[in-house]
């Protein structure tokens, strides 16, 4: 139950960011630009901080945005019945 607290707190936190409906591909573009500025070491320390937060806000959504994936996914297993769906287990085969 805490977790699914702690994942209200992060959307939250994402919404006051304004990188709440913000796409995969656009989060992780924006991530990497931080990161780039983060490693130049151009930036005031004060930006740095504000960069940095910024950063581990893309991170969160990112991670939260594989997992929805994760859990839509379905493999298709041809068995006796012909194709079956199952629910998608990440590191497992059979």
């Amino acid at each position: 139950m805490a977790n699914n607290r702690t994942g209200k707190a992060e959307a939250a936190a994402a919404e006051e960011n304004g990188v709440a409906e913000v796409s995969f591909e656009l989060a992780m573009e924006k991530l990497e630009t931080i990161v780039a500025k983060l490693e130049s070491g151009d930036v005031p320390l004060e930006t740095a901080i504000e960069l940095f937060q910024e950063g581990m806000t893309l991170s969160r959504l990112c991670g939260q945005k594989l997992e929805q994936v994760e859990r839509r996914i379905e493999m298709l297993v041809e068995g006796d019945g012909g194709l079956q769906r199952k629910p998608f287990s990440a590191g497992k085969e059979e």
